[in-house]
């Protein structure tokens, strides 16, 4: 499979070494790289192996004639960026966000389908190790009956002036941050875990003032299964961890048989009821990457879909659902009321 990347910033050097990797197990072959900032592009296709460069996503795709690409750029650019290669019948791994906001998603998807495109979001939370192994756990059992998840999301990376300026400065001006940009993450973690979400009740606020958006906030989820699951945000605080960015917090699982625990290094925990004895889950992970590895994961799934036909659980019409739920806890925040997430309606008129 040929594939080529958009993007050369701070996050994309994961998906260039995941991409490396594949290519150099002869999974796939590197094709061609494109970055607004021509030196950034040049240093990005030497990692990359690939000799097609250029500061032009149209006419790198043009050069490079891949079979897949990897957008992994600011979200502005992700609807143009789509559909061009849509329009060349190049299959498309998305980062999120994947747009501004859920009606421009469900346009660009109706273009998309259109045309008989295939888009993927590289939602890569549920492909780190901890909650594959935490979503074995609780489907074989672990806890009974599930009552709640929580996660208390403390990165510790949004203090003072300079918050997020290091790695990813357009954090500060996103009208939308922490739910669009972070818990986002959370809401589809929760889905993989405990099935659908029906309501939502949503508290937002924002604690540092240099940016636009909310950087703190607790959501309440409830479950068709009868289960909750709390977010509780907060960008400024950390938590106790080698690597903050490892889990970037701490989650807990609880039901009628017993509790599970994830902590900042990735270790999980078993408590069961009536116990007082915390054993840890032993498994394995690969410490490389971003998270566990989980790029690289995220990005096999897709090949391994388009190439043999493999399931996929990332398409972009499914991650619409996602969307959905965020539109929900914004709503919920503006309105100080919990919100149904059929009470969201889809996008109406023509397609742009």
């Amino acid at each position: 499979m040929r594939v080529a990347v958009a993007g050369a910033g701070y996050f994309a050097r994961f998906h260039h070494e995941a991409w490396r990797r594949m290519a150099d197990a002869g999974e796939v072959d590197v094709v061609g790289l494109c970055d607004r900032d021509r030196d950034r592009a040049e240093a990005g296709a030497k990692r990359l192996g690939t000799t097609v460069v250029d500061d032009d996503f149209e006419t790198m795709l043009d050069a490079a004639q891949p079979d897949l690409v990897d957008i992994v750029t600011p979200p502005p650019t992700h609807a143009a960026f789509v559909r061009a290669a849509v329009r060349r019948d190049i299959a498309v791994i998305c980062q999120k966000p994947f747009t501004p906001c859920l009606a421009d998603a469900e346009r660009l998807l109706a273009d998309v389908g259109a045309a008989g495109g295939r888009v993927f979001v590289h939602e890569n939370f549920r492909f780190q190790p901890w909650y594959r192994v935490l979503k074995t756990l609780v489907d074989d059992g672990a806890i009974g009956e599930p009552y709640q998840v929580c996660f208390r999301l403390r990165p510790g990376d949004g203090q003072g002036p300079d918050a997020y300026l290091e790695r990813q400065p357009y954090f500060q001006s996103m009208p939308r941050f922490l739910v669009h940009e972070t818990a986002i993450h959370l809401i589809d973690t929760f889905r993989y875990l405990f099935g659908e979400i029906t309501s939502v009740y949503a508290q937002l606020d924002r604690l540092n003032p240099v940016i636009a958006g909310e950087d703190a906030g607790i959501v309440l989820f409830d479950f068709a299964c009868g289960a909750r699951g709390v977010f509780d945000g907060n960008r400024l605080s950390d938590h106790a961890a080698d690597n903050r960015r490892l889990t970037l917090g701490e989650m807990c699982i609880e039901g009628a048989a017993g509790t599970l625990t994830l902590d900042g290094y990735g270790t999980i925990r078993q408590r069961r009821f009536g116990s007082n004895d915390r054993e840890i889950v032993d498994y394995a992970w690969n410490d490389i990457g971003y998270a566990g590895d989980c790029v690289y994961q995220t990005n096999r799934h897709v090949v391994e879909h388009l190439v043999s036909g493999a399931p996929v659980s990332n398409e972009a019409t499914a991650y619409l659902v996602n969307l959905r739920i965020e539109e929900a806890v914004y709503r919920s925040a503006e309105r100080g009321a919990k919100i149904d997430v059929d009470e969201i309606p889809t996008a109406t008129g023509g397609i742009e």
